[in-house]
Parts: C-alpha cells; structure tokens; sequence
C-alpha cells in the first residue's frame, strides 16, 4: 500500500499521541502539529492525502485553518479535511461545512471510528 501522508493538529498530546499510533499501525504516514499555526507551515510546504483538525486549538483554531486551506493557493486545497471537535451543536457543524469541512467526527470517539472514516475518505478522494 502506497504510504497515505496525514497531517494530524491536535493541541491535546495525548490524544495525538494516541491516534498517530492508531493510523500509523495502519500505514499512515502522520505529521504533527500541536496547534493551527504550524499547520498552516505544513500545509503551505507540504502535501497531504488527508488532514485531521481539531477544532479547538491555540493561535487558529480547525474552522480557521480549514477556511483558509480552501480560500488560498496551497498544495492541499481540495484535500480532505476531517475535523474533530467535542462541539456537538448544529451552529458549530453548519460552521463547519461553510469552513469546507468534509468529515466531523464528535468527541468522544474510538480510534477505530477514525480509520475508518480516514479511509473512507481517502479512498473517496480517489488518492
């Protein structure tokens, strides 16, 4: 299987920690950012077959990144974009698909339910 590059921003180290082995277990390739302004570095060098956000993070949060992934020239711009967030409320979610969200996964959810979605998607995408 051709290595599927994922950037994953998550300001929670835990949790990233955690879901960086899930998928790596699964032969992704995953590049980490602890907040939305290093992943706005990575995603205007590098490209990616997916990209997770949180929504709640520091300096920008996921909805931002993602409006802007989707509004500027960059090398990821009609990349998936699944975004994870413990806001369940259906202001948040229209917020979200106006950002150009694809997927919204609710906190709390199984590693499992990610990989799947993840490879949904990926595969969707036609990567």
């Amino acid at each position: 299987m051709a290595n599927y590059k994922i950037l994953l921003a998550d300001d929670e180290a835990a949790l990233r920690f955690l879901l960086t082995e899930t998928l790596a277990d699964e032969g992704y390739e995953i590049t980490e950012a602890e907040d939305g302004k290093e992943a706005l570095g990575y995603l205007q060098a590098e490209s990616y077959d997916l990209i997770i956000l949180d929504y709640m993070m520091p300096e920008r949060t996921g909805v931002e990144v993602c409006e802007w992934l989707r509004t500027n020239e960059n090398p990821n711009r009609q990349a998936p974009v699944i975004l994870l967030t413990a806001k369940a409320l259906e202001k948040d979610r229209e917020r979200a698909k106006a950002a150009g969200v694809t997927q919204y996964i609710v906190k709390p959810f199984s590693p499992l339910q990610l990989v799947d979605t993840v490879e949904a998607l990926i595969h969707r995408s036609g990567a």
